[in-house]
């Protein structure tokens, strides 16, 4: 299944990119998605403790399953005033 991948702050730097569409096996969960990420960038590792997640705009745990056509943001925590 196709899943979109979205980026922010030191991740979309680390990527290159602010979107990355991908395909992911059936049944999968924002786990094995990060998980794909981190193997194709292996310096979001570093984010792996406090990167925040959001499936189709909601707030999500790396436990949920994600479907087909479903967006997701991984989100880096930020600092700054």
């Amino acid at each position: 299944m196709r899943v979109t991948i979205r980026l922010f702050a030191r991740l979309r730097d680390i990527v290159g990119a602010a979107e990355l569409d991908r395909t992911t096996p059936d049944e999968a969960t924002v786990q094995r998605v990060w998980h794909d990420l981190v193997a194709e960038f292996p310096d979001a590792a570093a984010y792996a403790g406090s990167v925040s997640v959001a499936v189709n705009a909601e707030y999500a745990r790396m436990d949920t399953t994600v479907r087909d056509g479903d967006d997701i943001a991984f989100l880096p925590p930020v600092s700054g005033g």
